[in-house]
């Protein structure tokens, strides 16, 4: 479409096509669908892990190590190629790239649930992560270039509402589900949506790439696969191992970071970068990730010890487990998309400082909890974590997003979430460590006074409070006791957890209060950088 020369330091009226802004809502409708269901399937397999558990023909007999690279074989492969997949959308097409990724994760979602063993189900799964992982970033990318840039805020606000509502919406599907079909249903579930999807894709998207993305870069792109999948499965093993000084896991760790050292110095010296680093020197941008990683970090550790404390203490079932979240989702639907109106009012950083104030006192919050607190109470505390999340998400993800260029929109949400899903799976593994062995400290003892109870079962009891319980109702008399002493263990390291997790968040308040940018005025008629005037992206 032609338009007008702009004026220098202006902003055009629309840089967005007349036919594309006039779809602008419909198009963001159809990406909140294929966000939904990549974000839904995590939290949607949690519910299933005790049904998948059950020897076959109600299951597949699948041990915890199983279960747990059930969930980790996605998240590693999510991880490992997210950055790849927002650098070929931005090559080839975020429009081709989105289409792939559907593709991708609804054939997975066939096979796993149709998978026979456990082997198969995390092979699966791993399919399911790498179509995840086209998906995730390339949906952001599209939203940067069908919204004008005053626009953006309020489109990222719903799109960051979304996640929170597919957060809830998964494990009260999976509940569901489970009363009334097979366990494969949580998987299946995924298929009509993916192809209702996919057909809406066709006819609405526009496809968007980078014109001039210039020459590969395969050793920097060699390096971030390896680098991150190195990462994060030290991460995860550490978590498994509840031991970050294993040899396994530390020779791990040290050669994902060592890997990644290689990645930033490699695009330091290359003259066709895969992404450049010089963007991690705009306080905006370097800030706006180090708090979405560390957001993450601390919500993930709370979702992990939440679910066994509505469950395995209060003896709420997986459905009403899931119920039980909707406060927290109901608020980021509900301040998300309205959060751009404090950001302009007073600014990202004292907004997103507040914010993760919040989340820090509603996390300390978590101390209230105990076996017989009023279950409303809980309620609150999700429903402010969830206000106070989405007075965060949005600001940071604009900050991001609206530090790049429109053509590297598909790199710029790619390292968007690889910070948010490693922060999250190192908070899943390092909080999820502190619970474990607290836990197991504090119940120890008490297995060990056991008569009559060989040693291996003692020790396999003491993993987790589910393991314990299970025991206790073996024990007849005694084991009523033992369940008592299980959830006063459990509740003590819930409350050490939960701490942890307030320290994380007010360190990202920290770090947002001293990095982030405060108020700017970007909009029509407003200064905006050169390069974001001149990029243009392919339509």
């Amino acid at each position: 479409m032609a338009t007008s020369p702009t004026p220098p330091g202006i902003l055009a009226a629309h840089q967005v096509p007349d036919r594309i802004h006039r779809r602008r809502w419909a198009i963001l409708s159809v990406l909140m669908l294929s966000l939904l269901i990549v974000v839904l399937d995590n939290s949607i397999l949690n519910v299933a892990m005790k049904t998948i558990a059950t020897p076959a023909p109600v299951g597949l007999g699948a041990t915890q190590s199983e279960l747990e690279w059930a969930i980790n074989s996605y998240t590693l492969v999510f991880a490992g190629m997210l950055f790849t997949s927002g650098l070929l959308g931005d090559r080839l097409g975020r429009k081709r790239v989105l289409l792939f990724g559907m593709v991708v994760f609804g054939a997975g979602s066939v096979l796993a649930a149709f998978a026979g063993t456990p082997t198969e189900l995390i092979a699966f799964r791993a399919v399911m992560g790498l179509g995840g992982a086209f998906v995730m970033p390339a949906t952001l990318a599209i939203l940067m270039n069908v919204f004008e840039r005053d626009e953006q805020p309020k489109a990222i606000g719903i799109w960051a509402g979304g996640v929170g509502l597919a957060i809830a919406i998964g494990p009260i599907a999976g509940g569901l589900l489970l009363d009334h079909f097979w366990w494969g249903s949580v998987f299946l579930v995924n298929v009509p949506i993916v192809l209702i999807a996919l057909a809406a894709m066709l006819v609405l998207v526009p496809d968007s790439k980078d014109p001039r993305p210039g020459k590969l870069d395969p050793a920097g792109v060699l390096l971030s696969v390896v680098g991150l999948v190195l990462l994060v499965y030290g991460i995860i093993k550490g978590g498994q191992l509840a031991d970050f000084t294993d040899p396994e896991v530390l020779g791990t760790l040290v050669g994902g970071l060592a890997v990644l050292t290689g990645f930033v110095l490699h695009q330091k010296r290359s003259d066709h970068p895969s992404i450049d680093i010089g963007y991690f020197r705009k306080p905006a941008f370097s800030a706006a990730v180090a708090a979405i990683a560390l957001v993450f970090f601390a919500l993930m550790g709370v979702t992990f010890f939440i679910v066994f404390y509505v469950q395995s203490v209060r003896g709420y079932s997986p459905l009403e487990a899931g119920l039980l979240i909707l406060p927290l989702a109901a608020a980021q639907m509900i301040f998300a998309p309205r959060a751009r109106h404090v950001v302009d009012r007073f600014g990202a950083r004292a907004v997103c400082t507040v914010g993760m104030l919040t989340v820090a006192v509603t996390m300390a919050g978590m101390l209230l909890l105990d076996t017989d607190t009023p279950i409303w109470v809980m309620e609150v505390l999700f429903f402010l974590q969830g206000a106070g999340m989405a007075h965060i998400m949005p600001p940071v993800t604009v900050s991001i997003m609206q530090s790049l260029p429109r053509e590297k929109a598909g790199s710029g949400s790619a390292l968007n979430n690889t910070f948010r899903q490693v922060g999250g799976t190192l908070g899943v593994a390092v909080l999820g460590s502190v619970l474990s062995t607290t836990y197991r400290d504090g119940i120890q003892a008490k297995l060990d006074a056991l008569p009559g109870v060989p040693a291996a079962v003692r020790h396999a009891a003491g993993e987790s409070i589910e393991a314990t319980l299970g025991l206790a109702r073996h024990l007849g008399p005694a084991g009523r006791a033992l369940a008592d002493d299980a959830e006063a263990a459990f509740i003590h390291a819930m409350h050490l957890t939960a701490l942890g997790s307030a320290g994380v968040a007010v360190l990202g308040a920290v770090v947002v209060a001293a990095f982030l940018p405060g108020r700017t005025a970007v909009g029509p008629g407003t200064a905006e950088p050169a390069e974001e005037r001149t990029a243009g992206a392919s339509r």
